[in-house]
Formats: structure tokens, sequence, C-alpha cells
């Protein structure tokens, strides 16, 4: 399994407001940290950097003028006189009577504009790592192998391949930041493998909370499918999509796939949903597949409220494998940080045994 690994990641450490109080984001440098040092322990690999970034891979699965306002609010923030260190809106269009036909130019109420959640604000260093975990994706997706042992980029073609993505990217829309994502690192990594000719891609979250970034971007696409794994939104974030009724819309209707589930799911529930999952995607014909890899499913993680142990990880890995397609895993959530690598680990390990077993 190829691992695509950066450290630009460390300039971003934004702020968030948590329960009235605003501090240091629980998605924090020491997430990747633990990640690459359990990586490196099992012995996953090789580790290498990512290629550049395609810029017009991000502008076609984000809105191009989004994109922009990320790469510069900072920017803009301090040339206009603020001086708190995070940029971060208090004002979101609402339900009622809004008009969203005409964006405003103000800087605070862009920020409102385009975020959702005052879990995520925006740093000095948010940018570079944000494009960066999209290179990662990019690069993962460019080295798995589709057809014929060949990948598009300069590696050697490879089965699957895992990015360690920070910040994380499943809850960033086509035009929304919030839930610490900003660029959408899973959708990237499906829509470089459909450029690359895969001719469906299925996109299996098993991370605690719903991707609604990802499931907003194809909810009308039927060249990638969908399947969520998460606490049910009545009471979990993002709490206002994931529901089981949202099956996507035109061509992408019955594309969709969300599994909601309830308060202290256990190991035994929580893979009985993950095989409903799959076995839906093998019904759907895909080429590649995409996990985003969140384990705050873990039973001890600080902001999620399921109860997976550290050693259910490798069976989760082993039964993603089973679906035996090209495969790219995107880091997601996990908020437990001592836990976090070994759990992450235990998913690729099963993954990667898996694998071998079956080839």
């Amino acid at each position: 399994m190829l691992i695509v690994s950066s450290d630009v990641h460390r300039a971003h450490h934004a702020l968030e407001l948590d329960s009235g109080e605003l501090i240091p984001s629980w998605e924090h440098p020491g997430r990747a940290d633990s990640v690459q040092a359990a990586i490196e322990a099992a012995g996953l690999g090789p580790i290498v950097v990512p290629e550049r970034l395609d810029r017009s891979l991000v502008d076609r699965v984000h809105e191009p003028g989004y994109v922009g306002f990320v790469e510069t609010a900072h920017e803009r923030w301090v040339a206009e006189g603020y001086q708190a260190p995070a940029a971060m809106g208090f004002a979101w269009p609402a339900r009622g009577a809004v008009n969203l036909t005409h964006r405003p130019i103000d800087l605070m109420a862009q920020l409102g504009w385009y975020s959702f959640a005052a879990d995520c604000s925006i740093v000095a260093g948010t940018w570079a790592a944000a494009a960066e975990a999209a290179a990662c994706a990019q690069t993962a997706a460019d080295a798995v192998d589709l057809a014929a042992g060949a990948s598009s980029s300069g590696l050697p073609p490879t089965q699957s391949a895992f990015a360690l993505c920070r910040p994380p990217g499943h809850h960033a829309g086509y035009d929304t930041f919030g839930g610490y994502c900003y660029l959408n690192n899973a959708a990237i990594a499906a829509t470089r493998l459909r450029d690359r000719g895969a001719a469906r891609v299925a996109i299996v979250d098993v991370d605690f909370h719903h991707g609604n970034g990802t499931q907003e971007i194809f909810y009308e696409c039927d060249d990638v499918v969908f399947c969520s794994i998460h606490g049910d939104p009545l009471w979990a974030f993002p709490w206002f999509a994931g529901h089981a009724d949202e099956i996507g819309a035109g061509l992408g209707e019955g594309c969709n796939l969300n599994l909601p589930l309830g308060r202290g799911t256990t190991f035994e529930v929580w893979m009985e949903a993950l095989g409903t999952g799959l076995d839906w995607v093998r019904g759907h014909g895909c080429d590649a597949l995409v996990v985003s890899l969140g384990v705050d499913t873990f039973e001890g993680d600080p902001i999620s409220e399921f109860a997976l142990a550290t050693d259910d990880f490798p069976a989760v890995g082993g039964a993603l494998a089973g679906l035996d397609l090209p495969t790219v895993l995107v880091l997601e959530g996990g908020y437990a940080t001592d836990e976090l690598g070994a759990n992450v680990a235990g998913v690729l390990t099963g993954f990667a045994a898996s694998a071998a077993g079956s080839g």
C-alpha cells in the first residue's frame, strides 16, 4: 500500500467555538503525527510526498470563487485590520426570508456565506495545509492501478493508496467549509479517478459524522455513488443531512445511501451496517473505491458516540478490501489522538492483509 503524506499541515491549527467557548480546534497537528508514527511502526509503505496540486481539478469539484476565497481569506483578514489570529464569521444565511441571489462583498459576511459552522476558522496556514491535503488525495488517486498496470504518475502502480490528509475534507461542500474541512479530499480523489477512466467510482464514508459535503457534491451524479454510515443526524453533527430518505436526485437518484445509527452503536451493529453498504456498492458495478476513513467511531473519541474498540479496526479494513477494487483511502476524522494512529493503522493493515490474501 502506497502512503502519501506531507508535513505542510503543521502550519494549520485553527480555533473553534465549542459549547460556547473559543478553543484550539480538536483537529490539530498531533493527529497526523500520531497516524504517521503508527504507519511507520507497522511497516506500511512506501511513504511518498504528494505531487503538485492540479488547481483545475479543485476548481471542478468546488465553485472556483469559493476556492479563491479560502485561499485569500486570512490575507484579507490581516489587511483589513482584524487582530484575532483566526478569521471566523458570526452570521450565516438561515432558513426563511434571506436573499441568496446576491453574494456579499464584505469579508465578515463572506465568512458566513461560505461556511456552515463555527468549528472551522481560517488561520495563516489553512490554505497551504488544505491544498496539500488535496494534493495527497490527488496523488493517491493517480497512483492506483486502474487497468493494465498503469498509473498516471511517476510512482509504481499500486492496488491501494492511503492519503494522510490533514485537514480532513468530507464536510466541505461545493462552496462551503465547516466541520474542520475546507477542500473535499475524497471528492477530489473520486473525480481524479473518473478522469483517469473509471466509469463509476464508489465513495464509502465510515466516519462517525455524515459526509454532508461529499453527498452534496455528487447528489445528482450517477458516475460517483456515495454510501455513508454515521450517527443519526437527528442528534449528531452535522445535523441537517444524512437521513435515510436522502437517496440522490435527477441522474443520481438511487446513487446515495445513508445508514444512520444510534448512540452507542456497537461493533457488531456497525459491521452489519457496513455489510449492507458494501453489498449496495457491489450492486452499482463500480470500477474504483474511495474510502473516507474516519476512525472517530472509536469508543474513546471525545466528540463522537459509537463504541468500536482498537481491536475492531482491522476487520473494518478487511471488509473494505473485500470489494476487490482499486482503492484510495483518505483520512477524515478521529480525535482520540493517543489512539488515533493505532486505529488508522489497524484499518490499513487489515485492508492490506485481506487484499494480499484475495490476490
